[in-house]
């Protein structure tokens, strides 16, 4: 049986007497890369009549003007239609399985006299808790037009992202839509993919006029991934510091390596591996080492404010690619609470669940690894769970949770005394003192009952 997705472009023009060509790209499972490919067009009673199958078929009227080649080891199999007439136009599907009704994307054809010919779709693949980067060859100079990039559904084209700062809240921290280069193309990045991310796009340039000539984008995002799923999200208290690690592929040759903060759809660089460091943070981040071996760098950054809560980004640049991956800080206040007149005790914020302590290896920037301060409780840790600590620092390490989600729920926090005993002594004693009184007074009493005399 089929299963997984497939996609393909949704129109196409061709020109009288020239030629098609047609990408359907599907999963790329042991199921789909054997089963029967076809290509069939739509009849005015509801059938998709066959034209062209990868079980040796080909409709008479076709022969000698279409071919179906596939290749199951990319997922993807082409239609090529040549000499075409004004009678090709129409509604095509392309798809798997033993009928014609099993997986399929449909393409609607326009024969024109004079068709400009679209750019090919592009594949992008990507592994779950990985990161992905799609060059749009826009070909517009005009760097005033916005850039969009959006998912294609069955009747619209869903904006996600411009630059413009628009961002869907299902993409918070984890798109970006970099600035036109001089020839008009432009990046964009995405992080922290997840299965639901796959299907086709569209990205370009949109003016008054409309868009001008999008590129079509298919994204696959694998069901399986060997990359660990890493914390997303740390906290910290206003004037201590923090530590994490970002992960990019060992082996990898990397033109620069930098931290960045997102907001708002840009992500401009706060420090990078060669030296430069943004004003504003002067004497209070740093990149305090690299280990090329296991793939990692790690950012130190101390004297927190409570403005620096918000996405960051580590990232690691390789020609036109980019390796990303987000985390949130959160960053919060000591609270402090009665304990006895002119006694305070400070009440911490805990982790919601220690994250998972990731493999050293890994192919893409994936997240972070946390610090926490020396004799700081964690709170009740889940069995089955692990936490990385190193010595350095002052954050509480977060597991991953959605965009938006509170580090700590009311009820998890505790108190302590300064000599870190229960404070059971001060509602103890008065309560037993009561009872010792209450006592004496039965006693004398029973005493004095005792003495009297019969008839007295």
């Amino acid at each position: 049986p089929v299963c997984g997705s497939l996609y393909g472009s949704r129109f196409a023009a061709g020109g009288l007497g020239g030629s098609l060509t047609h990408r359907c790209f599907y999963s790329p499972t042991p199921a789909n890369k054997h089963e029967r490919k076809y290509w069939c067009k739509m009849a005015a009673n509801g059938a998709c009549y066959t034209i062209i199958s990868s079980s040796s078929y080909t409709s008479g009227e076709y022969r000698g003007r279409v071919a179906l080649g596939d290749a199951p080891q990319n997922g993807t199999f082409t239609v090529t239609m040549t000499g075409l007439r004004s009678s090709d136009a129409g509604t095509y599907r392309c798809g798997i399985g033993s009928t014609n009704h099993g997986l399929y994307a449909s393409l609607n054809l326009t024969v024109l006299a004079d068709a400009t010919v679209a750019r090919p779709t592009q594949l992008v693949r990507g592994e779950p808790h990985g990161s992905v980067t799609v060059l749009c060859p826009s070909g517009d100079t005009q760097s005033d037009k916005k850039r969009f990039w959006c998912k294609v559904g069955r009747s619209s084209c869903a904006l996600l992202a411009s630059s413009d700062g628009y961002v869907d809240r299902r993409y918070q921290g984890r798109i970006l839509i970099t600035p036109q280069e001089s020839s008009g193309t432009f990046k964009v990045l995405i992080n922290d993919l997840k299965q639901e991310d796959s299907g086709l796009y569209l990205c370009g340039t949109q003016g008054s006029r409309g868009q001008d000539s999008p590129q079509e984008v298919v994204l696959q995002v694998a069901t399986a991934s060997a990359l660990p799923r890493r914390p997303k999200f740390l906290s910290g208290a206003v004037g201590g510091s923090l530590s994490f690690q970002c992960h990019h592929e060992p082996r990898g040759t990397y033109e620069k390596k930098y931290l960045c903060r997102w907001k708002g759809g840009s992500c401009p660089v706060l420090l990078d591996d060669e030296g430069f460091v943004l004003e504003p943070y002067k004497g209070r981040i740093q990149m305090s080492g690299s280990d090329p071996e296991r793939g990692t760098y790690t950012v130190v950054l101390r004297q927190l404010r409570e403005e620096d809560a918000g996405w960051y980004w580590c990232g690691a640049r390789s020609g036109h690619t980019e390796l990303t991956a987000s985390l949130k800080l959160l960053v919060h206040k000591e609270i402090c609470s009665s304990r006895d007149p002119g006694t305070t005790t400070p009440v911490r914020p805990t982790s919601a669940s220690p994250a998972a302590h990731g493999t050293p290896r890994h192919r893409s920037i994936a997240g972070v690894v946390g610090t926490v301060p020396k004799g700081t409780s964690m709170g009740t840790v889940p069995k089955g769970t692990s936490m990385d600590t190193v010595t350095q620092g002052s954050i509480t390490l977060l597991s991953t949770a959605t965009p938006g989600s509170s580090a700590t729920s009311p009820g998890e926090t505790f108190q302590e005394s300064s000599s870190g005993q229960p404070r059971l002594l001060p509602v103890v004693l008065p309560a037993l003192l009561l009872l010792i009184c209450i006592t004496i007074a039965i006693l004398t009493l029973a005493k004095t009952k005792f003495r009297k005399k019969p008839g007295e």
